[in-house]
């Protein structure tokens, strides 16, 4: 397995499990510092023209490639790296946000789930973990409800309620919709490993790919830039393990680290002070090495 670390923020080369990985040949890292500003939170068409023409530059890996890429405020470029592997397959989203929003610039980390599905060979996005606000009232923050309705969506909240909305929902495999409601298949009431082979079954493609954004994780087992889930470590961990066992991963990338935030962009800035929870001091990131070596070394065991 190929371990790539693009570093857009300065968040990942001095973590011990990154650091070691790359003191050993176990990984390669590219310096992408100057492109980190123009990319983090949203991109304009220029900025991100030209990352994609960086990631289109590199070599295809002869297998499956592990990508990390620092703060989640980066995930839409988890479009890109799809966008390039081979298909069909299936995407395996954990994350505390849908990331299903219709957003201008059309490149947003609130926004790269629309963009996958509009890849050919994408057959379906499966986002496992939500807690967050976007599933309240999603129909008025611009929430792809149609893919939800036609099942290229499906969504598996870790757990939220009901949800309302004035746009007609049919009911899915994570969900049931009736009277304007959206009543979610909440996974902390589900048995993990009964949910996990009922997600296998209706994987209908062999190949599939990873994303992961540490805020789908409590607190006390990550530190991020975005407000967080309950998904337990160990459970996302036993989810690698039967998904890699069972097909075909092309691969994978993790984001969710936390990165300061220094937005030159007023845009930027404001959007985030809005959207983000504010962070007063620096806080203890060792829990982050410790769950990006427990995450790296399932991928490394698995492929």
């Amino acid at each position: 397995m190929e371990i790539r670390i693009l570093d857009l923020d300065g968040s990942l080369p001095s973590q011990a499990p990154v650091a070691h990985r790359l003191q050993a040949g176990q990984a390669v890292l590219h310096d992408l510092r100057s492109f980190g500003p123009a990319l983090r939170l949203w991109a304009r068409r220029q900025s991100y023209a030209a990352f994609e023409a960086f990631w289109k530059s590199l070599p295809q890996p002869s297998g499956p490639s592990l990508t990390l890429v620092g703060s989640g405020d980066f995930h839409h470029l988890t479009a890109s790296f799809i966008a390039a592997a081979p298909g069909p397959l299936t995407v395996l989203h954990f994350d505390n946000h849908p990331d299903w929003c219709w957003t201008m610039p059309r490149r947003h980390c609130g926004s790269w789930v629309n963009e996958a599905l509009a890849l050919p060979h994408v057959e379906r996005v499966v986002t496992i973990g939500p807690c967050s606000d976007d599933l309240v009232r999603p129909d008025r923050k611009g929430a792809n409800l149609e893919a939800l309705s036609n099942g290229r969506l499906e969504l598996f909240p870790w757990w939220h309620g009901p949800s309302e909305t004035r746009k007609p929902v049919r009911s899915g495999a994570g969900h049931d919709a009736a009277d304007g409601m959206i009543r979610w298949h909440n996974l902390v009431d589900q048995d993990w490993g009964t949910f996990l082979c009922a997600l296998m079954e209706r994987i209908k493609t062999d190949r599939i790919w990873i994303t992961i954004d540490k805020d789908v994780l409590p607190p006390t087992e990550a530190v991020t830039n975005w407000d967080q889930g309950g998904l337990p470590l160990q459970r996302l961990i036993e989810a690698i393990r039967r998904l890699t066992a069972n097909f075909t991963v092309v691969g994978a990338d993790i984001c969710g680290e936390y990165a300061p935030i220094r937005h030159r962009n007023p845009f930027k800035l404001i959007e985030s002070r809005l959207d983000q929870p504010r962070i007063d001091k620096v806080p203890d990131l060792a829990v982050n090495a410790e769950t990006n070596e427990r995450l790296i070394a399932a991928f490394e065991a698995a492929l």
